[in-house]
């Protein structure tokens, strides 16, 4: 008998949900089988979670292998059709202990356990306090998402937007401290849409401020993904007063064109967008941004092209996320005319060009000033804007570090 192995595919949110699930797992006193949480972001991601069902198969021949995850609620069949696979379970399913102590004891007599996902109205992030390595634990304050990008079939995955009460996030945070964590980051699949089905309806600023009140001695405080069309002056407020906030904001932009953006069914402008940017910036001098940028978006001309390659610089942004389009089934923007796929890869090796041209510019600024760093660690931390930072003597994993940045070597800084 050996404990069960699982591989997490995708997003931050996942990997929490796949330490929940661990968790769950054990309690039920699940034995021999392999469980993949999927993603289903994209067609390749699909195609990289069956890749990885038939390897796992054939490294575990004698083991019950289970598929989770959001392509597994998306797309139940594609997967129970598989022969590698025993058991098909949804997103909302992975959740429940029933579901682990059913798969423990008669191993699923269902095949297929996949409910409709839009009739879910909680999230489980209580579950566990967090994940992470020891320098820093994610929190998941929210699920869900009620928009519909022409592109993203994660609501589908994912549900309706759901969120995790304040009081059960800020006993979650005290008790991570308490453990001696110094940073915590809150995630979430839209993550400025926290509160809105809560009673009195709370804003993600709000959380943030009750999160900063009440764990007095919590030192550093992150925000995954925002949509910054979103944000609410709560939120201003945090970043312009609460230096434990840390002034590094990751925005889902996706592009820089107006009409590509209506396309995509996007909330915001490029005026929005750089307006954003700037407020933020007049706020906390010392922000930085990452953004999601996608490049050859069907109807993407070369024009609409250079306005997103113009934002990079407009927007001041640092660390991008390019993301080649390719069509996501089941989505409005696959039935679109697409873009020719040598010139969506060309655009996209542009846009990472900028990217690295911001980040090379981004650590010339740094040398000679003195940044607090979270070790990651015993030789790399990161800064307050997430930089790496490199030491050649040890630190103490977890541990904030203040030194000066010394220089920079094979483009990374170094203390």
């Amino acid at each position: 008998m050996s404990a069960p192995i699982f591989s997490n595919h995708g997003c931050r949110l996942n990997a929490y949900e796949t330490k929940a699930m661990e968790e769950l797992a054990e309690g039920a006193g699940l034995q021999d089988a392999v469980i993949i949480n999927t993603c289903a972001v994209t067609a390749e991601a699909v195609r990289k979670a069956r890749q990885d069902i038939r390897k796992l198969r054939r490294t575990h021949p004698d083991a019950k292998l289970i598929v989770t995850g959001c392509a597994a609620q998306t797309e139940p069949d594609t997967f129970a059709q598989m022969e590698e696979v025993d058991v098909v379970i949804g997103n909302t399913e992975k959740m429940q202990s029933n579901i682990w102590a059913d798969l423990a004891g008669n191993f699923g007599t269902e095949p297929v356990q996949v409910d409709d996902i839009m009739s879910v109205t909680e999230t489980a992030g209580h579950l566990i306090d967090g994940f992470g390595t020891r320098s820093r634990a994610y929190v998941q304050v929210q699920n869900g998402c009620d928009h519909r990008c022409t592109f993203c079939i994660i609501p589908f995955g994912r549900g309706n937007s759901r969120s995790v009460p304040a009081g059960v996030v800020v006993d979650q945070i005290k008790r991570l401290v308490d453990r001696g964590f110094n940073e915590v980051v809150l995630t979430g699949v839209d993550l400025t849409s926290w509160g809105a089905d809560l009673p009195s309806a709370p804003r993600l600023g709000d959380l943030v401020m009750r999160i900063l009140k009440l764990v007095p001695d919590l030192l550093r405080l992150r925000i995954s993904s925002i949509d910054s069309i979103e944000v609410d002056d709560a939120l201003l407020q945090a970043i312009a007063t609460e230096a434990r906030l840390m002034p590094h904001l990751h925005l889902s932009l996706q592009h820089g064109d107006n009409l590509i953006l209506k396309r995509m069914k996007r909330r915001h402008s490029r005026d929005d967008a750089i307006e954003f940017a700037q407020e933020a910036r007049r706020l906390r001098p010392d922000m930085t941004f990452g953004a999601d940028i996608i490049a050859g978006f069907p109807t993407e001309t070369e024009e609409h092209f250079q306005n997103s390659l113009a934002l990079v610089k407009e927007c001041d942004l640092t660390w991008l996320h390019v993301f080649p389009y390719s069509p996501r089934p089941g989505t409005p923007a696959a039935r679109m005319p697409q873009v020719n796929g040598k010139e969506i890869k060309d655009r996209a090796a542009k846009l990472r060009a900028a990217g690295d041209a911001q980040v090379i510019r981004h650590h010339a600024a740094q040398v000679g000033r003195t940044h607090n760093i979270l070790m990651e660690n015993p030789h790399m931390g990161r800064t307050e804007q997430f930089a790496e930072v490199h030491f050649d003597t040890e630190q103490t994993e977890g541990q904030i570090v203040t030194t000066q940045i010394a220089g920079i070597k094979d483009g990374q800084l170094i203390a």
